[in-house]
């Protein structure tokens, strides 16, 4: 049962099996917890709860969701924004830092790491460098979701910038990230 003074817990993600699971987690842990597939509906809500707390999921309907981070902190300064994503790259985890999220996770993750990343008071980076350099494949990746971000995940603006065809690179996108 939430307690009236929970602490709000904001949960944007399209996928609505995972937006499910993921706001029933948390409400069994005593957070008050409301949860959106969609930018505008996510907005409406953070204006009505003002929540301490929001997992973001980096991309929702197929466009950022750091473009949420700015009017998310706007509605509330202090929100602890945790990023989510099921395709980590270096380039999105700087920009969604610098955006002003606390912390970012890829994905698959359970609630206890969910949890335990909203309460760090440091972002925490594996900064270990790799004993080898990239393969040419994650440097392809990393670069891929580089040129993404400075498109704001527009698909075809990026396979242009990248001289590729748009369903090449929606198939490369598709992939998931290549391991160091």
């Amino acid at each position: 049962m939430t307690q009236p003074d929970a602490p709000h817990i904001l949960v944007i993600d399209d996928d609505p099996a995972f937006n499910r699971v993921l706001t029933r987690a948390l409400g069994q842990r005593g957070f008050a917890v409301f949860g959106a597939h969609e930018p505008e509906t996510a907005l409406t809500l953070a204006r009505q709860h003002e929540p301490e707390y929001v997992v973001l999921d980096l991309n929702i309907g197929g466009s950022s969701g750091l473009r949420l981070i700015e009017p998310l902190l706007a509605v509330n300064p202090d929100c602890r924004i945790l990023v989510l994503t099921g395709y980590a790259s270096i380039t999105t985890t700087v920009d969604a830092i610098k955006l002003g999220a606390t912390q970012y996770l890829a994905k698959p993750v359970d609630v206890d790491a969910i949890l335990k990343a909203l309460n760090a008071t440091e972002v925490v980076i594996d900064d270990e460098v790799a004993a080898s350099p990239m393969s040419v494949d994650r440097l392809e990746w990393e670069h891929i979701q580089r040129v993404l971000a400075e498109h704001d995940g527009n698909v075809s603006a990026t396979a242009r910038a990248l001289k590729m065809h748009r369903r090449t690179l929606q198939r490369k996108l598709a992939k998931r990230p290549v391991k160091e």
